[in-house]
């Protein structure tokens, strides 16, 4: 059966060649960042890989179409058009019987990145158990997705306006393993330290590399998760953030905004109460998990070359 997923010449020719590639999901462009910055942004992104000799592969759904690695005018689209909608691994095959253009979350990006063989893919934060799950059972499908993947995940720890330590106890219990890169602490978004430890810490991305592999001499179908945190000095003052996570979470509760709703609704208010601070915050997370990511698929293109 032909795969219905469309990598684009320069990512096939990349894959073929045994180049490194990299994933870059679509909804921290189309619902992350406010327009017209957000286009500013994701031109920067793909800049990051390829100023380090890795090839982009920005992934979305264009009319029905899930592409791996979009050309400008897709990634014009995804930025600007307002009708563009979140995709889901769950709404993948929806999206594309009524031909919607859609942005993909962690979840659909890892699983359109493991059709297409791309072993490596970098975003900014994880989705994970939201506050009060034990009451709305919301949890996001990026856990139990990367639980059936075997993608190697670069991120700056889950995202903090979630229940981190329920987010960690939801990984292990689905088997996912969690590297800290350079860290036994693990990070928490906007803040470099979330107050937890984890289990594992990795030194070079070769190091990443190596776990990788051995994950897949041992079939294993999990993700990794190599969590990797902002350097303190360009993370968002921890007094700011607590008091306007509380604001937020209040707000949001006030005006009944629930699901997939909440982390836009969050996002917004940060930027709104942080003068702007956060929104580069956020880019700088972005940035310097896509230079790892980078890094860690370069050292597995070498792993694999003969």
């Amino acid at each position: 059966m032909t795969s219905p997923v469309v990598l684009s010449p320069e990512v096939a020719e990349a894959l073929a060649a045994g180049r490194p590639v990299v994933a870059l999901e679509s909804t921290i462009i189309s619902h992350g960042f406010p327009r017209p910055r957000n286009l500013e942004v994701a031109f920067r992104f793909e800049q990051v890989l390829r100023e380090a000799g890795v090839v982009p592969a920005t992934i979305a759904v264009v009319d029905g179409v899930p592409r791996v690695g979009l050309t400008e005018e897709q990634l014009r689209r995804v930025a600007e058009d307002t009708a563009v909608v979140k995709v889901s691994s769950r709404d993948l095959a929806v999206a594309m019987a009524q031909g919607v253009t859609g942005a993909t979350t962690v979840a659909a990006t890892a699983l359109l990145a493991h059709r297409a063989g791309i072993k490596v893919f970098s975003t900014g934060g994880l989705g994970g158990v939201h506050r009060g799950a034990s009451e709305t059972f919301d949890e996001s499908a990026d856990l139990t997705t990367l639980s059936r993947l075997p993608v190697t995940v670069v991120s700056a720890g889950a995202k903090s306006i979630l229940d981190i330590p329920a987010t960690l106890e939801r990984l292990e219990s689905l088997g996912v393993t969690v590297l800290g890169y350079r860290t036994r602490r693990y990070p928490g978004f906007y803040l470099s330290d979330s107050g937890l430890e984890i289990d594992w810490s990795v030194d070079s991305p070769e190091e990443v590399a190596e776990v990788m592999a051995n994950q897949d001499a041992l079939g294993v179908g999990s993700a990794v998760l190599v969590a990797n945190p902002l350097p303190q000095d360009k993370q968002l003052d921890p007094d700011l953030h607590d008091r306007v996570l509380a604001e937020g979470l209040a707000r949001a509760e006030e005006l009944g905004v629930s699901g997939k709703a909440v982390t836009p609704f969050l996002l917004d208010h940060f930027q709104r109460a942080t003068g702007g601070r956060s929104l580069e915050v956020n880019i700088d997370i972005a940035c310097n998990n896509i230079a790892l990511g980078g890094q860690i698929a370069t050292a597995w293109a070498a792993r694999r070359r003969p």
